[in-house]
């Protein structure tokens, strides 16, 4: 096996479910978005940079996925807090949809006897 093809291949099945993985760490609740990151981190697998996370949860704003609140910090300066809007929230519920879709195609493939 090529280990940088597996490399490559796991890097791009990431790129893949980034913002499905950003979605779901702020279902049912509020967090700044290093917060985000950790979570994704103790996760396992789905190891993204500050740099990574913030330009999506930009445009998940921009595009009326996510609200954000500063709320003040007694470690530093104001946090911004991202939510899920409605929106948000019907968007993380049909891509759960699909990847659990592909998930279970995939694991039918690979351990059933298809025609």
């Amino acid at each position: 096996m090529d280990p940088e093809f597996l490399a490559n291949w796991t890097t791009q099945m990431r790129k893949g479910l980034l913002e499905l993985s950003v979605l779901a760490a702020l279902r049912g609740q509020r967090l700044y978005g290093y917060d985000i990151v950790r979570r994704l981190a103790a996760a396992g697998g789905l190891v993204m940079s500050e740099g990574t996370v913030y330009p999506i949860l930009s445009r998940f704003k921009k595009d009326g996925l996510v609200e954000t609140t500063l709320v003040e910090s007694a470690e530093g300066p104001a946090r911004k807090y991202y939510q899920l809007t409605p929106k948000g929230r019907q968007l993380l519920a049909a891509m759960l949809a699909a990847w659990g879709e592909v998930r279970d195609g995939i694991d039918r493939v690979s351990t059933e006897r298809l025609p």
